[in-house]
């Protein structure tokens, strides 16, 4: 039986990007559906995935002759594989130019993929990345959507097998986490001690929104300061976590502040924490630590999936007054407050009535389970968690 198709945000903006250049690269996790979704919408392109050792084999062996071989139009799959292939595309794609379209990439790692492309295929590539299915994808942005609802999804996490073809999450995940940790994680990096890895990995999933303290992360592990920033770049690079840094007027300030970590799934994020069943993690003591992560990537696959030019943030001062997510744009700011509740008041939006001026238009909400659109204070906006989609909605852009 065929696998269900459901449509992924982002394909407006591959099929414009196709037009546009002679190559397009989509990365992004593993298991995400980026091969799914370019074999979807170009189906007259040949297909190879690298993930064949007998193919890998050749590609690294004669990376000129597969290339000459693969013809075009050509997706092929999981290129950080043999990235030695990348010179004899961009040797290909000069030969033929100014014919767009001709080769479509994918890649599960995201910084050495990124490298590769960064040196060989300048100015002939567009690159987009695809994390897991959205709740507007998983048409989860209805009134109807209720908070256990919610946390079944959460709790079932948003890559195809899980949210989309029924696989059953605790199998998923495990699965996947062993995959990642014996494939990418021994292909990219170093690490010895996978069982250490996997703790440190557990040990951050319990300090999800919170401020990364590395120092701290290290002792509890046991390993070195240097060794915990080598990991936390690996898991980040690899799109495991994400790390929403600060806002700052001084944009040179972002840098020099902790940031704030969140996993890119959350049913994998449920997984390291062992909880067994949505019910658990609504009642547990992270629902709202949950539900604040749901919402950051959230923001985070709108902006990779419509090529939004905004940028996330948090703020904190020194006071401790913190706005949990910034969307800064060219002229203007969006304020995001999140709260796990259904009952709201003005003083739920305390942080953001005393954010101070910085010359932008501000433009300030309350995120929360409340069912209704309603005015919250005279300038801020409480808006239902499926009603997010409202904020920073610009068009987008590939240039």
């Amino acid at each position: 039986m065929a696998l269900k198709y459901l449509p992924r945000a982002c394909e407006t903006i591959l099929q414009e990007a196709v037009r546009q250049f002679p190559v397009v690269g989509l990365t992004g996790p593993r298991q995400t559906g980026k091969s799914t979704t370019l074999r979807k919408l170009f189906p007259g392109y040949q297909y190879t995935t690298l993930d064949d050792p007998t193919l890998r084999s050749r590609a690294t062996t004669d990376p000129g002759l597969f290339i000459e071989s693969m013809g075009t139009p050509c997706i092929i799959d999981e290129i950080q594989y043999a990235p030695e292939l990348l010179p004899y595309i961009k040797m290909q794609v000069d030969k033929g130019r100014p014919r767009t379209g001709q080769y479509l990439l994918t890649g599960s790692q995201i910084f050495p993929l990124m490298s590769g492309i960064t040196e060989s295929l300048a100015g002939r590539i567009s690159l987009f990345e695809l994390l897991g299915f959205s709740l507007d994808e998983l048409g989860l942005n209805k009134r109807g959507s209720s908070t256990p609802k919610l946390f079944e999804t959460l709790f079932r996490g948003f890559y195809p097998e899980p949210a989309v073809h029924g696989v059953d999450s605790r199998l998923f995940y495990g699965s996947y986490l062993q995959t990642y940790l014996e494939r990418d994680i021994r292909q990219i990096s170093s690490v010895h001690d996978l069982r250490l890895f996997q703790q440190f990995l557990e040990l951050l999933a319990a300090r999800v929104g919170n401020l990364l303290n590395m120092n701290e992360l290290a002792r509890d592990c046991g390993i070195s300061h240097t060794t915990a920033r080598k990991w936390i770049s690996l898991l980040e690079s690899t799109r495991i976590v994400y790390l929403l840094r600060p806002y700052f007027k001084n944009i040179s300030k972002r840098v020099m502040k902790s940031p704030k970590v969140y996993f890119t799934d959350t049913g994998l994020l449920a997984h390291l924490l062992r909880y067994p069943t949505p019910e658990t993690v609504q009642s547990g003591p992270m629902s709202g630590a949950f539900f604040e992560n749901l919402i950051i990537i959230e923001f985070l696959k709108r902006k990779l999936n419509h090529g939004h030019l905004w940028e996330l943030y948090f703020y904190r001062d020194s006071n401790g007054k913190e706005v949990d997510l910034i969307l800064e744009s060219a002229h203007d700011l969006h304020l995001v407050e999140i709260k796990l509740k259904k009952t709201i008041h003005p003083a739920d939006a305390r942080s953001l009535a005393s954010f101070p001026e910085t010359g932008c238009e501000q433009n300030k909400y309350l995120l929360s389970c409340h069912p209704d659109v309603a005015p919250l204070t005279r300038d801020i906006q409480a808006l239902p968690w499926w009603k997010a989609s409202r904020i920073a909605g610009e068009g987008a852009n590939i240039s």
